[in-house]
């Protein structure tokens, strides 16, 4: 706490005290609206995947010169790659903490004058391959003047102030390992593409997302209209309610009344439960059966939730354009999940993305049968949920803002830029939480908070710290530490993943776990006042700061305490694992955990039978496979823990679709992945998911690479499902994170849901491929429709293209998507239906759209 502010104190202090007058508030502002900012990528290939070159370029074309020499003025910018040094004279680079960077001028600074420019050129960690990397919203200080963004880097149209990617250099991220990527061009999708299969519209409208166990259409149609009625189980009358707002958008208004008033001769909706529903000859949860005839519709659940999932298949097979009068086609299912765990994932602590968001994801979730909502809600970056009597976690904590004391904000971070209003900012109220509880509850979704702890908890940390001064400038000590999370004697140093000096809650400290049972049992009353409980809590334990706590005094104290069992700094994260296992046990509540805060070490567990509890759930993610840890899925649920497969090569949806530097998202597990490789994921058999390194070295004897024995999987009921994951450090608007998301969380369904007959050891191609294609056909012809229809943005898959005998040939991931093309620069667009002649253009764009409204990014064919 004290160490942090007296950091951030020298930081200000080494503000220079000049002899010149520093610019005015009109200087600041018409600096930064006259001047262009522009980040470049100069050379990956400067030091192997160790560091890049990079560079900033100042072209002043305001009427206000930056003097010669030391000065009062600092470029704020943010940089997830943390800048090391510069390369030019006259500018130094400060880390603030997180991706906060300053550039400031030293004596040797020439100055800058009205229309000259100045290239500034720096090294940076890893590499930088991707528009998205660099981020928005860089900023004028000076003096105490309001800072200023600089026009043209406030905006999500990153190429206004980034440099073209185009060479080698800067398009692959290393060549010492050579980095094997192929990158996304018009006839490499068109090969990955191509296919000889066939799949009619009348088959993809038939196509269930997620498919069903067993499915048998019959001849014939069932005609809806509001004539139709709907008679149900008494205990369903939730479900009925949502059925019909669905219903409604499609033009229908159907009468829905109890079991015990006859259905008369009138065609009906029966809506039924029976416990001893079997499927396959087996009674399980959450399994129905789905019966379509010509005047009649009968869903039978093994329960509500199997009712639910009963009538989502029944809308599954509404086409997306129907209006008032609805064709289905006569069938009968008998359906069952493969997991209990169906998952999705969202960071909302490092970005915010409204209210809106949350209910949009939830509503998609239950559409397709997913159960699970993990709700990240609180990060380094951000505090996203009002907690009633600690005001400052959402009044501190939900803002990011240019203020070096943090007094009123969090440090800006992640291209939010230095005002309140700025992207990623805001939270959750305690009333529209208890709200999406109930959404989320009619939809048979348990949401699964997460408060991060120990590491990745900067935000709450700093809360508490302003907390702390307030109570004691108000003459309450004892109150004031009562909730605190840090060690005002900390001299610890440490640097997390993400570049923070002071993010670890202290796990020696009793108001540490204060803190944490306060907002669990604020949260436990938000979920009983929902009609609901809150039985899964996740606390992270992920990526804790190397070095955290070795300096503490508090830590010191126990560590010389020799009856607590923490003898030193690496007994620390299981004691706090165990505190709050203990402190959840006695609310009944199921903690969860990320992996590797489970771990003592690469390859052993935490001790499952430290912790009272029944369920103790692992998200496990890290499956880069020359990394040596995929293996912990089998090592954690051998040693007794319940796994929830999270993996970052096919699960994380923060990474790209394709290769290509104008895709958004971090990319360090994969290159990329395209809603293909979601779908491809086979839960069943971790290690025959291992494709490609992360250079994208072709796998092919995964032990070797490895180096020991993998081992075998003795507990395979304790994986309780998958999840998806989006982590949203480059996502900050509702319409990126939705795009992020859908259609890839459709795939997450569906082999959450369905286990395909190509999954083994290995795909089994033939069956696969046509698997694969009657789904991507569904998605065109029908799903991509409603998502857009209910306010979703998806992403479309951008065409390929390739140029044969004069004739343009053209294709889509997703068959059936119709893919428009321009020769004149997209200052108009044709339908592409079948070969075209291009001869004498030099030219040809092309993308993918969704109904004429919605469009994919534009691809370009050079001839």
């Amino acid at each position: 706490m004290i160490n942090k502010k007296f950091a951030l104190a020298g930081i200000m202090a080494a503000m220079p005290l000049f002899a010149q007058a520093g610019l005015s508030q009109q200087q600041v502002d018409n600096f930064a609206k006259g001047t262009e900012l522009t980040f470049a990528v100069e050379d990956n290939f400067h030091n192997g995947a160790a560091s890049f070159i990079g560079s900033m370029r100042l072209q002043n074309n305001s009427s206000v010169a930056l003097p010669k020499g030391k000065s009062d003025w600092q470029i704020y910018v943010h940089s997830v790659r943390k800048i090391s040094k510069v390369n030019t004279q006259g500018i130094a680079i400060e880390h603030i903490n997180g991706d906060l960077h300053r550039f400031v001028p030293t004596n040797e600074f020439k100055g800058l004058k009205a229309g000259e420019s100045l290239n500034v050129e720096f090294e940076a960690g890893a590499w930088v391959a991707s528009y998205s990397d660099f981020m928005p919203r860089a900023f004028l200080v000076s003096n105490k003047q309001k800072p200023a963004i600089f026009a043209n880097t406030d905006t999500e149209d990153l190429t206004t102030f980034i440099a073209p990617f185009e060479r080698d250099n800067q398009l692959y991220r290393y060549n010492e390992p050579k980095d094997q990527t192929k990158l996304a061009t018009p006839a490499l999708r068109f090969e990955r593409n191509q296919s000889n299969i066939e799949v009619s519209k009348e088959d993809a409208l038939k196509r269930i997302i997620p498919k069903p166990h067993s499915v048998d259409f019959n001849r014939g149609t069932a005609e809806l209209d509001s004539s139709w009625q709907i008679r149900f189980a008494g205990r369903l009358k939730s479900e009925v309610a949502v059925f019909q707002e669905d219903l409604a958008d499609y033009g229908l208004t159907l009468k829905a009344e109890a079991d015990h008033i006859s259905a008369g001769k009138t065609p009906t909706i029966f809506l039924k439960v029976n416990d001893a529903l079997k499927v396959d000859g087996k009674v399980a949860s959450e399994s129905y059966h789905l019966e379509i005839d010509d005047d009649k519709v009968v869903i039978t659940g093994s329960d509500n939730a199997g009712v639910f999932y009963g009538i989502q298949s029944f809308l599954a097979l509404i086409p997306a354009d129907a209006k008032n009068t609805v064709s289905v086609p006569n069938v009968e299912i008998e359906d069952t999940p493969r997991f209990a765990w169906r998952g999705m994932h969202y960071d909302n602590g490092r970005n915010y993305h409204g209210k809106d968001a949350l209910f949009k994801m939830v509503e998609q979730m239950g559409r397709y049968k997913m159960n699970k909502f993990h709700w990240h809600f609180s990060e380094d970056e951000g505090w996203r949920l009002e907690i009633p009597g600690l005001p400052e976690l959402t009044d501190i904590g939900g803002y990011r803002c240019f203020d070096l004391e943090e007094r009123s904000c969090l440090l800006t971070q992640l291209g939010t830029g230095p005002f309140k209003s700025g992207t990623g900012n805001g939270y959750l109220s305690r009333e529209d939480f208890v709200e999406l509880l109930k959404f989320a509850k009619s939809r048979h979704i348990d949401i699964i908070p997460e408060i991060e702890g120990p590491g990745h908890a900067r935000a709450s940390i700093i809360a508490m710290e302003a907390r702390y001064d307030r109570l004691m400038a108000e003459g309450k000590p004892e109150e004031a530490k009562t909730y605190l999370l840090s060690d005002p004697k900390d001299t610890s140093q440490y640097l997390t993943v993400q570049n923070y000096t002071d993010n670890s809650m202290n796990a020696c400290m009793d108001s540490t776990y204060a803190f944490i049972e306060k907002v669990t049992y604020e949260l436990q009353n938000m979920y009983r006042e929902a009609g609901t409980r809150l039985t899964n809590l996740h606390f992270g334990g992920d990526e804790v700061g190397a070095g955290s706590w070795v300096g503490s005094p508090a830590c010191q104290a126990m560590f010389a305490d020799p009856n607590n069992g923490v003898a030193g700094p690496n007994d620390l994260k299981p004691y706090f694992t165990q505190r709050v296992a203990t402190m959840f046990a006695k609310r009944g509540i199921a903690p969860g955990a990320w992996e590797d805060g489970l771990m003592y070490d690469k390859i052993n567990p935490f001790k499952r039978d430290e912790f009272p509890n029944e369920v103790f759930t692992a998200n496990v993610w890290d499956n880069i496979w020359e990394w040596g840890v995929a293996d912990r899925a089998h090592r954690l649920a051998n040693n007794g823990y319940q796994v929830i497969l999270s993996h970052g090569t096919h699960l994380y949806f923060d990474h790209p679709y394709e290769a290509h530097p104008e895709e958004r998202g971090y990319y360090w597990a994969t290159r990329y992945t395209d809603t293909k490789k979601t779908f491809s994921y086979m839960p069943d058999d971790v290690y025959a998911n291992a494709d490609y390194t992360r250079s994208r070295e072709p796998i092919v004897n995964l032990e070797a690479l490895v180096g020991r024995e993998l081992p075998k999987l003795e507990k395979p009921e304790n994986i309780l499902g998958i999840q998806g994951q989006v982590w949203s450090e480059t996502i900050r608007t509702e319409d990126q994170v939705l795009r992020m998301v859908f259609p890839r969380i459709l795939a997450v369904a569906e082999r959450a849901w369905h286990k395909a007959s190509w999954e083994g050891s290995k795909i089994e191609p033939k069956a696969f491929a046509k698997d694969w294609h009657t789904y991507a056909a569904a998605l065109s012809v029908k799903e991509l429709a409603k998502l857009e229809r209910d306010g979703v943005n998806v992403n479309l898959p951008v065409p390929g293209a390739k140029v044969e005998s004069g004739q343009l040939v053209a294709n889509s991931a997703f068959p059936h998507l119709e893919i428009q093309y321009s020769t004149d620069g997209g200052q108009s667009w044709s339908e592409y239906t079948s070969p075209v002649s291009v001869s004498g253009k030099n030219a040809v764009q092309l993308r993918t759209t969704l109904n004429g409204k919605k469009f994919s990014r534009v691809t370009q064919l050079t001839l």
